[in-house]
């Protein structure tokens, strides 16, 4: 293992905060894990004036996001036979801490579409409580690190080797992948809870101080291919909802009935290829993959179960939706716009390729990234109730393809491609 550390950096970071802000994005998806930010578009008197990046980093490959909180950014990536986990100051874009492991760039089982990915995809998870950073790498190493104390390891295991967890089978009628561990360890009070994928359970929760196992799912479906789990509350019962290779599962977090399934919802994507993660409003969840389901579907869940509430024949291949008040928005070759209610399209438009993300900022309007590089400002249907505005777009050129999901914290706009390009924008909140 190896460790750079800047030592007047180490003691900024041993000031500890309480509680986390509504200004930071310590975990996939932001805050609340919908995809919301606290902060405005910075768009001001019919302009954008984003300008050149504040600060530029070329860091490591993979689709991993960046988080941000108290002033640091978290970024995983991989290069040289290694998983590199970096901490930067997120104002100027230096390095205070990182530290690296061994690791291959594909998990032990992987097989498929090599030529589009390599390192991890999993989003790291920042407890701002304690201070303790959690990673998960595509070959299954969970890693508690102290971001205190300039990344110093507090435990690791390896899900592969702890759990003897086998290939992903074969789903659909077309070809076998398997892309290591993808989805993001999810916090929750003292548990770390992780999709292992394992015959002993789909979901495991482990105590985020000793990694000591807690509990494991009722459900044994192999993990599936998504960027995150989401919580739920069903009738007052605290649940968590994962999409498995299987199946949508809600899962109860309640005392004495941990990891129990309240529901499940069948949902089987050829090559396992179901990306975005699922979507919850209310007691309802939103799902959408391409190749043989090409639907978007709204399932209510209580506890008699999951029905169905709606399906259109639209979908989402890789950006995970964002639901902005009446409506639910998603990017796969163009914005989509549709009632969350009905399930009624209300406007398409916009030309992108396959990898996107989308911001809802506090303005009502949505952040785009997309293709390779493209940074764009989209009037939301509150505003633009009729049809598709486009307010601005910034070409950034980046190397590769945008699979990171776009991030902000603190008036700042992050931005990354698969290669480890990061760019930092200021959105004029100062």
């Amino acid at each position: 293992m190896r460790i750079e550390l800047n030592s007047l950096a180490l003691m900024a970071c041993l000031v500890a905060a309480a509680t986390v802000s509504a200004e930071d994005w310590p975990r996939w998806r932001g805050p609340a894990g919908n995809g919301h930010s606290s902060d405005k578009s910075g768009w001001e008197s019919g302009a954008w004036p984003l300008g050149e990046p504040q600060w530029k980093r070329r860091l490591h490959a993979g689709g991993s996001a960046p988080i941000i909180a108290n002033g640091r950014l978290y970024s995983l990536g991989w290069a040289d036979e290694q998983d590199h986990v970096t901490c930067l100051d997120a104002v100027t874009g230096k390095t205070i801490w990182r530290q690296s492991y061994a690791c291959p760039p594909y998990g032990r089982h992987s097989t498929g579409d090599k030529g589009l990915y390599s390192g991890p995809s999993s989003c790291p998870t920042l407890d701002t409580d304690s201070g303790l950073l959690f990673t998960l790498s595509t070959d299954g190493d969970l890693r508690c690190w102290n971001a205190r104390r300039g990344g110093e390891l507090v435990w690791r295991k390896n899900l592969y080797e702890t759990y003897d967890v086998g290939q992903r089978p074969l789903v659909g009628t077309r070809r076998l992948r398997d892309y290591g561990y993808t989805t993001a360890p999810f916090l929750y009070g003292d548990w770390v809870i992780v999709e292992v994928g394992d015959d002993e359970g789909n979901l495991m929760a482990f105590a985020k101080r000793s990694g000591e196992r807690i509990w494991a799912s009722e459900s044994r479906d192999p993990a599936g291919h998504t960027g995150g789990m989401s919580l739920i509350k069903v009738d007052g019962v605290p649940c968590i909802a994962v999409l498995t290779i299987h199946n949508l599962v809600v899962s109860r977090l309640d005392k004495g009935h941990e990891g129990e399934t309240l529901a499940k919802f069948p949902w089987e994507t050829d090559f396992a290829n179901s990306i975005a993660s699922p979507v919850v409003h209310g007691d309802t969840v939103l799902l959408t993959s391409e190749y043989n389901q090409y639907s978007i579907c709204r399932v209510r869940i209580s506890v008699d179960g999951a029905k169905e509430m709606w399906r259109q024949p639209y979908a989402s291949g890789v950006c995970t939706p964002v639901v902005m008040g009446k409506y639910v928005y998603w990017c796969w070759r163009g914005v989509y716009c549709f009632d969350l209610a009905t399930g009624r399209p209300v406007w398409r438009g916009g030309s992108f390729g396959d990898t996107a993300s989308l911001i809802g900022a506090a303005d009502k309007r949505l952040l785009l990234w997309a293709g390779r590089g493209d940074l764009v400002l989209i009037e939301s249907a509150d505003r633009s109730p009729k049809a598709y505005r486009e307010l601005s777009r910034k070409r950034t050129r980046m190397e590769n393809d945008v699979w990171p999901h776009l991030a902000a914290a603190d008036g700042r706009l992050y931005c990354q491609d698969r290669d480890g390009n990061l760019l930092c924008f200021d959105l004029g909140k100062r």
